[in-house]
């Protein structure tokens, strides 16, 4: 029996202490357990440290999971939460991705000062994300828009754009919702037009591959639908060597046993984009965004991708 309290490793942002809070809250409950069984470590990433640069010029994702692996991987912490869109595609030897909470809404959401929406912003107005994916998705709507890199937690970013460091900003849905801060939103934006980053909206919790005694724990939060349908998003994006450096969008949606998914790649000015649309059966989730990723590679050459990294 499990006397010592479980330690759960995450980065001290607002929005990773609330997916942590969560996470922490459904163990408790899957397994009637008291608060003070769950220890909350928190750590400090090399993503969360340097917040003047865009992610790709840092090392990409792995800049905000990087010390925690670290700590998981020697015992230190017996399991990690994150935000499943920061995880890169290749995880470090020994660990996995045990488990999905319940994702929530993964559209992105406009947060204007001078406009409500994208298309209102007077011409050449400066919309500030770090996100290669949302400013080339804005350059091929809105050509005219200066973008300019914005970074930070979100109570930073809404700060600065306050501030007037921007017309408006760019936030995942799902964020302002765990936060409790959906009243800044002026506008939600359609994911057939403007599809998220793949995995966004999802809390995915990392662990030990052979810890039976964590995966036990785990099992009873983890949610199938969620589960299979960020795996998806995340084999096209290992197809198609997916990083902070390449413009990508994509979502899965679950139905009964049937899974859909929609991608999309551009490149970073939004002018060139290449499209797909799959579907099967959920059990085939990874080899469904495999599939995906490496026929649009195919459609779209070696040219298409050159000069990205």
């Amino acid at each position: 029996m499990q006397t010592k309290p479980f330690r759960i490793g995450t980065r001290g942002s607002p929005l990773a202490l609330a997916q942590a809070a969560e996470t922490r809250a459904r163990l408790m409950a899957a397994h009637n357990l008291p608060e003070e069984m769950f220890e909350v470590v928190i750590l400090s990433t090399t993503g969360d440290r340097v917040t003047d640069r865009a992610l790709s010029e840092i090392g990409g994702k792995g800049m905000f999971t990087l010390e925690l692996e670290e700590q998981l991987s020697d015992g230190q912490l017996d399991f990690a939460v994150h935000s499943s869109k920061d995880m890169p595609t290749k995880l470090p030897e020994g660990l996995y991705i045990s488990a999905y909470l319940p994702r929530e809404d993964f559209r992105d959401a406009v947060i204007g000062r001078t406009a409500p929406t994208l298309m209102a912003l007077p011409d050449g107005a400066t919309v500030g994300t770090a996100s290669l994916r949302r400013q080339a998705l804005i350059r091929r709507i809105r050509p005219d828009i200066k973008v300019e890199i914005l970074r930070g937690s979100v109570g930073t970013r809404l700060r600065k754009l306050n501030e007037g460091h921007a017309d408006a900003t760019l936030l995942a849905y799902a964020g302002l919702k765990r936060l409790s801060r959906e009243e800044v939103i002026t506008e939600l934006l359609d994911p057939a037009d403007f599809p998220p980053a793949p995995a966004q909206g999802a809390i995915c919790i990392e662990s030990r591959i052979g810890d039976r005694r964590i995966d036990a724990l785990l099992e009873p939060v983890n949610d199938p639908p969620t589960f299979d349908a960020v795996s998806c998003e995340r084999a096209f994006l290992e197809a198609l060597d997916g990083s902070c450096r390449t413009p990508i969008g994509g979502y899965a949606v679950c139905d009964g046993d049937h899974l859909k998914f929609f991608g999309l790649i551009l490149t970073p000015d939004g002018r060139q984009e290449h499209a797909i649309e799959v579907e099967g059966r959920r059990a085939e989730a990874r080899a469904l965004g495999h599939q995906a990723g490496d026929a649009v590679r195919a459609v779209a050459g070696t040219s298409f991708f050159e000069g990205w990294s």
